[in-house]
């Protein structure tokens, strides 16, 4: 955390002074990347970033004035698109392995496991041919209305909130393509939660076939019936409308049960065909039905499936105050879409927007790292260290400085919030036709009046 700390103070006294500033070239070199020996080289062009993105993601104009420089906007972004992806991808892998063993300290375990969040979300980027083509937009849009927007996966991990991955595809792109993906970033014993688009057989069976761990939500399509030794419609028997497609096995107490689902006959189209055949005919999973009651609001039915099947270890009530903790990745999605500003990116290039999203990644680490080591001198949990806070503190942190105390975030048990907007947007339309089109009517207008 130390080391961290330093480079931090080393970017802000000369932007160069990026940490494993060797490492950078190395990489570069590795790729065969070229450069000239000048001020705007691979490493100093990267720490600028960091410091672009730290300070808002400001536009290439401003950055100069940060670093205290005179090289020109148009340098800086001719740098920035020379830059190869692969070294913004190679220094956020860094940063997450330097980050990763304080997932396995022992307070931010849950009953002896690491606990992920895996969830889906969208940014936008500018109008352009490129972008519109690689990510799509809307549906039902037209062309020249409005802007691409990129479907993001995000697996974030529940206890430290450090971002293991963020994986940007076209927007019409499924949550589950990328699952494969985000479990290598796992180990075994792992846990995962995520929302019902998760509690598919063939995702639950490729969790248990790598020894991980799930609690979602039950698809809403699946029918739960807690009856002891009910009928069901599945497993060879002729398919009946109205009866859970899932073998009762055993009730582990009121609304808990042991339950076998069986393989679907047709393989989910994220998969392929050799991985669909080498799934189990059947799997046992765990189904627990709880009401969750909040203070002054109407209270919740949660219905939940899990791979955790042992009652004495893994409480129902432990298991369901779990699943309501998911709403945790919002928050972190929220504190880099909103706070960091990454809802929508600047870039023009798919591989510009790609390096974006992997600078943002980086930097929100780096603040959940501050965020921890903050948690650690204050003796709080670190959910409670304000996030604007500690990235106000690397904004404005000088080399030398020590590390004040961080804004604690409220404790505000069952809060609610509407999500809303109460500024009212100005009393424009909206564009319905592209840019273009609209010049020449207002010409026409005006020549007429």
């Amino acid at each position: 955390m130390a080391s961290i700390a330093h480079a931090l103070a080393r970017i802000k006294q000369s932007p160069s002074g990026l940490p494993d500033r060797a490492a950078i070239l190395k990489v570069c070199d590795k790729l065969e990347h070229r450069w000239r020996d000048r001020e705007l080289d691979p490493a100093t062009t990267l720490a600028l970033f960091v410091q672009q993105i730290i300070h808002g993601n400001v536009p290439c104009s401003e950055v100069r004035h940060i670093a205290g420089k005179s090289f020109s906007a148009s340098a800086y972004c001719q740098a920035r698109s020379r830059l190869p992806l692969e070294v913004c991808q190679a220094m956020l892998t860094k940063v997450i392995d330097a980050a990763m063993p304080a997932t396995r300290q022992p307070r931010h375990l849950w009953n002896g496991h690491r606990v992920f969040h895996i969830d889906g979300s969208t940014f936008s980027m500018p109008d352009t041919d490129e972008l519109r083509s690689v990510f799509g937009g809307p549906t039902g849009q037209k062309p020249g209305c409005g802007f691409p927007v990129a479907h993001l996966l995000v697996l974030f991990s529940a206890q430290t909130g450090l971002l293991l991955d963020a994986w940007a595809s076209r927007l019409n792109t499924g949550d589950m393509s990328q699952v494969e993906e985000a479990h290598r970033h796992l180990s075994a014993g792992d846990v995962l939660l995520g929302d019902d688009t998760f509690s598919n057989y063939a995702h639950l069976a490729l969790l248990l076939q790598e020894n991980l761990h799930g609690v979602f939500p039950v698809h809403h399509l699946r029918i739960v019936d807690f009856a002891a030794s009910r009928p069901y419609s599945c497993g060879g028997k002729t398919v009946i409308k109205g009866l859970p497609r899932s073998r009762w096995i055993k009730s582990l107490g009121k609304e808990d049960q042991l339950v076998e689902y069986f393989k679907p006959k047709e393989k989910s189209a994220w998969m392929s065909q050799q991985q669909f055949d080498a799934l189990p005919h059947s799997i046992v999973v765990r189904e627990i039905r709880r009401k969750v009651r909040r203070p002054g609001l109407k209270s919740v039915t949660l219905t939940i499936v899990t791979t955790l099947l042992d009652p004495k270890a893994y409480p129902a009530l432990e298991l369901i105050e779990l699943r309501v903790r998911r709403w945790d990745v919002e928050t972190n999605i929220g504190h880099l879409k909103t706070t960091m500003k990454m809802d929508v990116l600047h870039c023009m290039t798919e591989a510009g927007v790609r390096k974006e999203l992997a600078i943002f990644c980086l930097v929100y680490n780096l603040v959940r790292m501050v965020m921890l080591e903050a948690a650690h001198r204050q003796d709080v949990p670190v959910d409670r260290i304000s996030f604007a806070d500690a990235l106000k503190r690397m904004r404005h942190a000088r080399p030398g400085d020590v590390m004040p105390k961080l804004m604690l975030v409220p404790l505000r048990p069952n809060r609610i919030e509407p999500r809303c907007k109460k500024r009212r947007p100005k009393q424009y339309d909206l564009m319905n036709k592209p840019r273009e089109e609209l010049r020449n009517e207002l010409k026409r207008r005006l020549k007429s009046a």
